[in-house]
């Protein structure tokens, strides 16, 4: 599976609206937004970078102003990370993640019943709601939502459950397929109704619609035991680890 996740990761920052190839990296870059997780890179699978190809990454981030970063399952580019720690970077986080197939899919049988998001004021509130579940890490922003709804527009997916005063309870992401696999991530609901099986909900919704076009899985990393729980519920079982590295705050002579 890590072949596929890190194929899939690859794919993926080449959907960004600037993707760059370099070294044996490929870089997605999102000019709304300075965000770091918005904008990082990933090794080719089974690259073997040099240092030179090292270089030439931190510097296509650095012509940017942005931070260099990473995100990869290790074991899908075992030869990338040798590189990338003699030039300095630095492990930022080790997230593991979860595979759903259609052979284990639980869909609950009761809970809110996720919808697809239509307007403008949805997207809105979906931005919103996950700007609130995740404590502002990610701020509310006319971006934000226009990002929601690329994805949805460009072969991805978005799921929210309606709250009773017709705002967003919570909401989830998935994104285009690719290499039979698509990423399930920003499962956020508000704190005032959590608790009510919204996560698992827009969870199995999601994975659902994934299957129903052809993947083959669906994968996730969590947050906590709390989380891991519930996509377990869902169906999604332990597969691998994701390495998060970052080169801060500077080159380090690169």
């Amino acid at each position: 599976m890590d072949i596929d996740v890190q194929s899939f990761a690859v794919a993926n920052l080449r959907r960004r609206p600037e993707a760059v190839e370099v070294g044996g990296f490929v870089v997605g870059f999102d000019p709304s937004t300075t965000s770091p997780y918005v904008n990082y890179a990933s090794p080719l699978p089974g690259a073997t970078p040099t240092a030179a190809d090292v270089s030439a990454l931190v510097r296509t981030f650095h012509e940017r102003g942005l931070t260099p970063r990473l995100e990869f399952a290790p074991n899908g580019a075992p030869d990338a990370e040798g590189p990338l720690r003699a030039a300095g970077f630095t492990t930022e986080a080790v997230h593991a993640y979860l595979v759903c197939t259609p052979a284990t899919l639980s869909v609950p049988e009761s809970g809110p019943t996720p919808e697809t998001p239509d307007t403008d004021a949805e997207y809105a509130a979906i931005d919103a709601a996950l700007s609130e579940a995740f404590g502002g890490e990610f701020p509310q922003s006319p971006e934000g939502a226009a990002r929601l709804r690329r994805l949805q527009d460009g072969g991805g997916e978005v799921r929210f459950v309606r709250a009773p005063d017709g705002d967003c309870a919570g909401a989830a992401t998935c994104s285009a397929p690719a290499v039979g696999t698509s990423e399930l991530a920003g499962v956020g609901t508000r704190p005032v109704h959590r608790g009510r099986g919204v996560a698992a909900a827009v969870t199995a919704a999601l994975t659902s619609a994934m299957f129903d076009r052809g993947n083959r899985s669906v994968w996730l990393e969590y947050g906590g035991e709390g989380s891991r729980r519930v996509y377990e519920r869902v169906g999604f079982r332990p597969a691998g680890t994701r390495l998060y590295l970052s080169l801060t705050p500077s080159p380090r002579g690169i």
